[in-house]
């Protein structure tokens, strides 16, 4: 592998991206160059273009949202990395590709949980269209695990009500 000089990490909030960060943050460590944390963003409704005052208090979620992820990675900055926190508006997947274009980028992304292939989208997008190295790291079993009531009906979907028995 060429030599690494910027590690970019998508970032979206999720147990998966978390994890990713941690791992963009141990290579960029292992090879001295910066961290590019990236959180790319959409409006609810992008094809119109509301008050200024809405698009402001969506970029702010934005970055609060980038901040929190953030804040559960590493309690704030990484500590002796020089890092730059980055808020694109676009959707993930061209965003990230886009960013990471320079001879010795590194892409970082996670790969996201199992299931449905329609899910993975921007994995799958910057796998396909990045022109440096992607990493695309899986998330931790935990992670695999916390998806919600949704995930477990999906899990447990062979389950019926007439087959089980009461206790």
């Amino acid at each position: 592998m060429p030599a690494t000089h910027r590690v970019i990490a998508g970032v979206s909030g999720s147990p998966g991206s978390v994890h990713a960060l941690r791992q963009a943050a141990d290579l960029a460590d292992r090879h001295d160059a910066p961290l590019i944390i990236v959180h790319s963003w959409l409006p609810p409704d992008s094809r119109r273009t509301p008050w200024p005052e809405l698009r402001q208090i969506w970029h702010d979620d934005a970055w609060q949202r980038l901040w929190d992820t953030l804040d559960r990675a590493f309690g704030g900055l990484p500590a002796g990395l020089t890092t730059q926190p980055l808020l694109a508006r676009g959707k993930p997947g061209p965003v990230l590709t886009g960013m990471a274009r320079q001879d010795g980028d590194v892409l970082v992304i996670s790969a996201g949980r199992p299931g449905p292939p329609r899910r993975h989208r921007t994995a799958r997008y910057c796998l396909a269209h990045a022109r440096c190295p992607v990493l695309a790291i899986p998330p931790p079993t935990l992670a695999q695990h916390a998806v919600g009531l949704r995930g477990w009906a999906y899990r447990h979907r062979s389950l019926r009500l007439d087959t089980t028995q009461p206790a």
